[in-house]
């Protein structure tokens, strides 16, 4: 069979997603660039929206204000009626929900995807119009600690049949990344300064409580500078514990940034002191893609991406001890700070390509059509 002949024998895939992310995006890129018939509805306001329009992979844009968003789905519907697809993939709850119910009738495939543990279950009834219900032909996990959670839903007989689930890694790539590093400076870091850089939400399971407090911990010689990036500067607990700290001059809060992964690059160790949920964090991967060294906690998919003492260094969740520890001993040892910063890079390059999670996909795709 010839090249062309096999790319038209591929599936037609109807992707759904908000304000998709560069991973996310370039995943559709390639896959229509090794022949998949891709169409995206997404949300306009994205910042990688018009690279999709460029790429001619938008069918319409879409917004979804909800799971029942009687307009979204409708949208859906009608694409769906407008062209004859073989699978929907589904990059959140709104869009997994709207689509179910928009296909209603087909023998459509649908493919959730799932980037965070908890939040599913067998008695919550919204879980039943999304990731249980018994339409969705398989649920693409962002780690093997997300698959391993769904795998483990129990409710007398009823879980999740094994084959429903795979694992598939979100992909990156190094030349996304070559922000020059900012300028700490203007957060009042001085010139010079040993750098502990940490950006997320500002929610309770991000466990900065536990990282502000390791870095009191640490000994008198040991001067190390944290910045904060992200909404955290909202939360007034987090400031009156840092004003109660032994040393609040070194702890920094930047606001919300659109140049976070640049910081990070500007720094010499990125913590992520997760408490809980955690799915494959693109901050942390975004340090590790510009060198720097990461410390995370052994929650959710963390331990996949970081390989303890050998790409990073893991620490126990809600231990402010051992976090404490593992950046006194990178503050001390510069040569194993490089070492780890090096590896971290390596990792991302090799094993959390973009071009891996195409053709996994892809592959995928194709097991659910049996076109190839």
């Amino acid at each position: 069979m010839s090249d062309k002949s096999e790319k038209r024998a591929l599936p037609a895939i109807l992707c759904l997603t908000d304000a998709c992310d560069r991973p996310e995006s370039e995943l559709f890129i390639g896959l229509k660039n090794v022949g998949f018939d891709v169409d995206v509805m997404c949300n306009p306001k994205g910042r990688n929206y018009q690279r999709l329009v460029e790429e001619g992979l938008v069918a319409q844009p879409m917004a979804l204000k909800n799971r029942f968003d009687k307009e979204g789905t409708a949208a859906i519907k009608a694409q769906l009626n407008s062209k004859s697809y073989d699978v929907i993939h589904a990059y959140n709850p709104r869009a997994l929900a709207c689509a179910l119910r928009a296909s209603k009738g087909t023998d459509i495939k649908v493919v959730a995807y799932r980037g965070i543990i908890g939040n599913i279950s067998f008695l919550n009834p919204e879980s039943w119009i999304t990731f249980l219900h018994p339409r969705v032909s398989k649920i693409v996990c962002v780690a093997d600690a997300i698959k391993d959670y769904l795998a483990g839903l129990r409710l007398l007989w009823l879980h999740i049949p094994h084959e429903k689930l795979t694992r598939i890694y979100k992909g990156h790539d190094l030349g996304w990344y070559q922000a020059a590093p900012v300028d700490l400076g203007q957060f009042g870091v001085p010139e010079g300064a040993f750098v502990v850089c940490s950006t997320g939400r500002n929610n309770p399971r991000k466990g900065y409580d536990f990282l502000i407090d390791a870095i009191s911990k640490l000994p008198e010689g040991v001067e190390a500078h944290l910045v904060l990036v992200g909404d955290a500067i909202d939360n007034q607990d987090l400031k009156a514990q840092v004003s109660q700290s032994a040393h609040p001059e070194r702890i920094h809060f930047t606001g919300f940034r659109t140049d976070a992964p640049a910081i990070a690059a500007a720094s010499d160790v990125f913590v992520l002191p997760s408490t809980e949920r955690e799915g494959l964090p693109r901050a942390v991967i975004e340090a590790m893609a510009y060198g720097v060294a990461p410390i995370v906690t052994n929650v959710g998919g963390m331990p996949e991406l970081v390989e303890d003492k050998s790409s990073g260094l893991v620490v126990p969740p809600k231990n402010s001890a051992a976090l404490s520890s593992a950046i006194e001993l990178l503050y001390r040892d510069r040569a194993l700070l490089e070492k780890l910063g090096q590896a971290a890079r390596e990792r991302i390059a090799n094993d959390f390509h973009t071009s891996q999670t195409v053709r996994e996909t892809g592959d995928l795709y194709k097991s659910l059509t049996r076109k190839n």
